[in-house]
C-alpha cells in the first residue's frame, strides 16, 4: 500500500517534537519514529493527539508510511549517531528518496555523507536549523544544502514551516552544494557566540564599573532593544535581568554559576577560519572566554593570589554618558563580528566552489534564528547594492556607524583595561578595526625575522608583488632560500 505521509521525522527530542508539530500545523501529514519507541506513543497520545501524525514502532513501518520520494529528516545528536541512523535506514529506502540531517553536524561530515548517499541513489541534504525550541515550533531559520535535486521536493515544506521575514520573504532558501548549509549554520553559531560574549562584557562593565543591579541593567537592555541593536538576544537579555529567583533571594541571573557550556560549533568555526586564513578574532575570543570560564576552581584560587586594579564605580552623574559609550562599543563590536563572519563565508565559497549568496544568507538569518535582528537587514542591503563587497565595514552604512561609534568604543575599552575588567571581545574587535584600516602593519619586521632565521624570503615595497628576495643577514654568504609558504 502506498504511503500517505508527506514528511518523516526520526528523533523526538525537544527540537524534533516542535519541528514536526510545525510541519503538521502547515497542513502536512507526518510520520514519526524514535529509537525509544515509548517516545513515539507518548508524543502521538500527548502533544500530537488528534493531529495528522502516524506513529511508527519500526523503521520499516516508518518508511512504508511515507509518500515517494520519501522526505525523511533526522534530528539526532551530531557525529556517529547520524551515521548509525543512516546505516539503519538505508536498506529500507529506494533510489530518489531524500535524507535530511537537521542537526548541528560538522560540514565535512555532510560532504562525506552526500557523496556516500549519491552512490546509493539517495538525495542527501544537510540543513542548518536555528531558532531553538520556540523557533522550531513557530518558524525557524532553515539553511539547506547538499544534493540540489532534493530542493524542489522539500522546498514546499521547508518554506511553509520557516519563519517569515515579510509577507513575500521567508527565512529559508537553498544555500549550496554538499556541506554548504551546515557550514553557513556553523558560522551562524560562531557569530552567535560573539554576540553573546559582547553582551556579557557589557553586563560585567555595567555591574562592576557602574555599580548597577540586575533590575537597572535589565532596563538598559530594554532601552537598547530598539534601533540598530534591536535583536532577539538583546530582548531575552532584558527579560533575564527582570526575572527574580523563586528558590533564593535576588535575581535568578545572580545565582547562576559563571561556567559557560558549549556544543562545539564555535570551536569548529575558529578552526576552519584558521584553515581558510580568515581573522575571525572576535568569535575566537568568545570561544576562549567560554574555555576560561570553565577554569572556575583555578580562577577562584588565582583571585586570592594575583593582584590588579580594583574597579572604581563611576559617579551617577557620569553613568548616562558612559552607558551611551557602552552602547556604541557593543554596536561597533557587533559590526566587526558580522564583517568577519561574512568574510569567512565568502572565502569558503571561493575555496569550495559554493555559490553562496551573502545577502540571501542575511535574509535567512533575519527571522526565526537566535541571531535575528534588524541589523541583518542592513547586511542584506549592503550585498544587494554591491554583491562583490569585500568587507561589510566598507559599505557606507557600516563605515558611517563605525565612525560615529569609535570614540565611545575606545573609551569603554580603555576604561575596562584601566579598571581591570576583562573585555576581550570588545578589545579584539577594536584591534581588528585598527589593523584593517592600517595601510602599513609591522609585518615587514615579521618577514625580516622569518628570513633571518629561516631564509623564508620577503617581498619589497619597491618591487612588483609576487617577486621574492633574501638578505644574507649574518654575512655567511649563503644563497639557498626556503620555500615562500604561508606560516
Amino acid at each position: 500500500m502506498a504511503g500517505t505521509a508527506d514528511f518523516g521525522l526520526i528523533g523526538l527530542g525537544v527540537m524534533g517534537e516542535n519541528l514536526v508539530l510545525n510541519v503538521e500545523s502547515r497542513g502536512f501529514t507526518a510520520a514519526v519514529f524514535n529509537r525509544t519507541v515509548e517516545k513515539v506513543d507518548n508524543f502521538v497520545k500527548g502533544r500530537g493527539a488528534g493531529k495528522k501524525f502516524i506513529g511508527c514502532h519500526t523503521l520499516q513501518e516508518f518508511v512504508d508510511a511515507l509518500k515517494r520520494p520519501r522526505k525523511i529528516m533526522i534530528l539526532v545528536k551530531a557525529g556517529q549517531p547520524v551515521d548509525d541512523t543512516i546505516a539503519q535506514l538505508l536498506p529500507h529506502l529506494q533510489e530518489g528518496d531524500i535524507i535530511i540531517d537537521g542537526g548541528n553536524s560538522y560540514w565535512p561530515d555532510t560532504n562525506r555523507r552526500c557523496r556516500e548517499m549519491k552512490q546509493h541513489g539517495i538525495l542527501y541534504v544537510g540543513s542548518g536549523v536555528s531558532g531553538g525550541e520556540e523557533g522550531a515550533l513557530r518558524g525557524p531559520s532553515l539553511m539547506p544544502g547538499g544534493d540540489a535535486d532534493a530542493w524542489p521536493h522539500i522546498k514546499p515544506i521547508f518554506q511553509a514551516i520557516a519563519a517569515r521575514v515579510s509577507d513575500t520573504e521567508v527565512a529559508c532558501d537553498w544555500v549550496g552544494d554538499e556541506g554548504a548549509g551546515h557550514f553557513v549554520k556553523m558560522v551562524h553559531n560562531g557569530i552567535e557566540y560573539g554576540d553573546i560574549q559582547i553582551i556579557c562584557e557589557a553586563y560585567q562593565i555595567m555591574k562592576d564599573l557602574l555599580g548597577m543591579n540586575a533590575d537597572e541593567i535589565g532596563r538598559v537592555f530594554t532601552e537598547w532593544n530598539s534601533g540598530d541593536l534591536e535583536s532577539y538576544l538583546i530582548e531575552i537579555t532584558s527579560e533575564i535581568f527582570k526575572t527574580k529567583d523563586t528558590s533564593a533571594p535576588g535575581y535568578t541571573v545572580d545565582n547562576i554559576l559563571d561556567v559557560a557550556g558549549q556544543k562545539g560549533t564555535g570551536r569548529w568555526t575558529v578552526v576552519d577560519a584558521m584553515e581558510l586564513g580568515q581573522p575571525i578574532t572576535l568569535i575566537a575570543e568568545a570561544v576562549f572566554s567560554r574555555n576560561l570560564s570553565a577554569l572556575k576552581d583555578q580562577r577562584v584560587e588565582a583571585s586570592r593570589i594575583l593582584k590588579g586594579p580594583k574597579p572604581k564605580v563611576f559617579a551617577p552623574a557620569d553613568r548616562a554618558k558612559f552607558l551611551e559609550a557602552l552602547r556604541e562599543a557593543l554596536l561597533a563590536s557587533k559590526m566587526v563580528s558580522y564583517a568577519q563572519g561574512f568574510s569567512m563565508i565568502e572565502a569558503a565559497g571561493a575555496q569550495f566552489k559554493w555559490k553562496l549568496n551573502r545577502g540571501g544568507i542575511a535574509l535567512m538569518w533575519r527571522a526565526g534564528c537566535i541571531i535575528r535582528s534588524s541589523f541583518l537587514g542592513k547586511i542584506r542591503d549592503a550585498y544587494a547594492k554591491n554583491p562583490s563587497l569585500t568587507n561589510l565595514l566598507l559599505d557606507p552604512w557600516f563605515t558611517e556607524r563605525m565612525a560615529r561609534c569609535q570614540d565611545g568604543w575606545r573609551t569603554v575599552v580603555a576604561a575596562a583595561v584601566t579598571h581591570g575588567i576583562p573585555a576581550p571581545a570588545f578589545a579584539t574587535a577594536l584591534a581588528y578595526y585598527d589593523g584593517y584600516r592600517s595601510e602599513r602593519l609591522p609585518a615587514n619586521l615579521l618577514q625580516a625575522q622569518r628570513d633571518f632565521f629561516g631564509a623564508h624570503t620577503y617581498e619589497r615595497v619597491d618591487q612588483p608583488r609576487g617577486k621574492f628576495f633574501h638578505t644574507d643577514w649574518i654575512g655567511l654568504g649563503g644563497k639557498t632560500t626556503s620555500s615562500t609558504y604561508n606560516a
